[in-house]
């Protein structure tokens, strides 16, 4: 069977860059036949921090700005994977590129709300000559979903297996998690998902805070920590965490700010136990929404930079002995390279007119195509 490639390009909530893959959908299951990733420009990581925020000035400006520069980053990382899989773009029938977001609001204040990923796929078209599919989540959002998560739909095509629930927890700067129950075929009717609290958003703001340095490597700062059970109450006393799916959520609600409000009640701890406390909110989180939603599984896949963390997955194992926690390698996919994919897989549901969505999922009205496509 002839190679039928995409690219997908992911920059998620962690802020940390984007990662992109060139993906074969040609031989009847998902291939990766290259993988890169850039780090971003550190005056475009802090402008897109500052957009996530609401207050400031110049605003739309300073977005199509940002979207722009996110637009030049995306056409670096496919020249690279381009480079690296020795081919020049003809092959590539579409890229799919999600964008930036940085605001997530669905079904507030008109009853619809609203979801923004910063994003120029028009110039991406024009700086690689590749058409680009984007703009995934509106169209969700537009049938009364939520918009996300959208990657559950992959999940169930690719983790997916006829005689056994399988979970598979995404830790990005949000946690997002899967069910995948055996009678879940491709287009994933029974699958369910939702996200279920911060990850490294939080976590990869304290080190950068008290460390100076991007994230917690291997989980090393947290786990010489201890954690702190008043401030780990405070902060799953959250009403989010009890709120029942479909839910997504993302640095709106997670920030830095609702950080300081928890920790702005009493003398704070040493920052090594706060990381300890961010550390075990994420894992204890993420086992929570496990043992509810899926206390049938016996296998939890756990991707995104997360699962590189060594401490974060100890945490998991610990709070769920009952299942066998395994990183996405163990099944084939890097924790760095599922995002990126499931958007090469988003991308080419696109380019079919075939659904995007799992209505069980993000709740919408019903499956639908998401996406537009801008020709090269």
């Amino acid at each position: 069977m002839a190679a039928e490639l995409f690219i997908g390009l992911m920059s998620g909530t962690s802020l940390d860059g984007v990662d992109g893959v060139v993906a074969d959908f040609g031989e009847g299951a998902i291939a990766v036949r290259a993988h890169a990733s850039a780090p971003f420009p550190a005056a475009l990581r802090e402008e897109l921090l500052a957009l996530n925020r609401p207050e400031g000035t110049h605003e739309l400006h300073r977005a199509a700005l940002a979207g722009n520069g996110l637009a030049r980053v995306y056409a670096e990382v496919v020249r690279m994977l381009l480079a690296e899989a020795g081919q020049d773009a003809a092959p590539i029938v579409a890229i799919g590129a999600h964008g930036q977001t940085v605001r997530h609001r669905p079904g507030e204040f008109d009853g619809t709300g609203y979801t923004l990923q910063l994003n120029n796929p028009a110039l991406l078209a024009e700086l690689t000559g590749i058409d680009v599919a984007a703009d995934f989540r509106t169209r969700d959002l537009a049938a009364g979903g939520q918009g996300a998560p959208l990657v559950p739909a992959f999940h169930a095509a690719l983790f997916g297996r006829p005689d056994e629930t399988v979970a598979v927890l995404n830790l990005g700067g949000i946690a997002n998690l899967s069910v995948l129950p055996p009678a879940a075929q491709a287009d994933g009717r029974a699958v369910l998902g939702f996200d279920c609290g911060p990850a490294n958003a939080l976590m990869d703001h304290w080190c950068q805070q008290h460390r100076g340095m991007p994230f917690d490597a291997g989980g090393a700062w947290a786990a010489s920590g201890q954690v702190h059970p008043g401030l780990l109450a405070r902060l799953l006393a959250e009403p989010y965490f009890a709120r029942p799916a479909p839910k997504s959520t993302g640095r709106d609600l997670f920030h830095p700010g609702w950080l300081a409000a928890a920790l702005g009640l009493e003398t704070p701890p040493a920052p090594q136990d706060v990381q300890a406390t961010l550390a075990e909110l994420t894992a204890e989180s993420a086992a929570r929404a496990v043992r509810e939603a899926a206390g049938e599984a016996r296998t939890l896949i756990v991707c995104g930079g997360g699962a590189l963390n060594a401490h974060l997955m100890a945490r998991l194992a610990a709070l769920l002995p009952g299942l066998a926690v395994l990183s996405s390698e163990a099944r084939g996919l890097p924790p760095q390279q599922v995002e990126a994919t499931a958007f090469a897989w988003l991308a080419r549901r696109t380019v079919r007119r075939e659904p995007g969505n799992l209505a069980s999922v993000t709740g919408a009205r019903g499956a639908r195509v998401l996406g537009a496509v801008y020709p090269a």
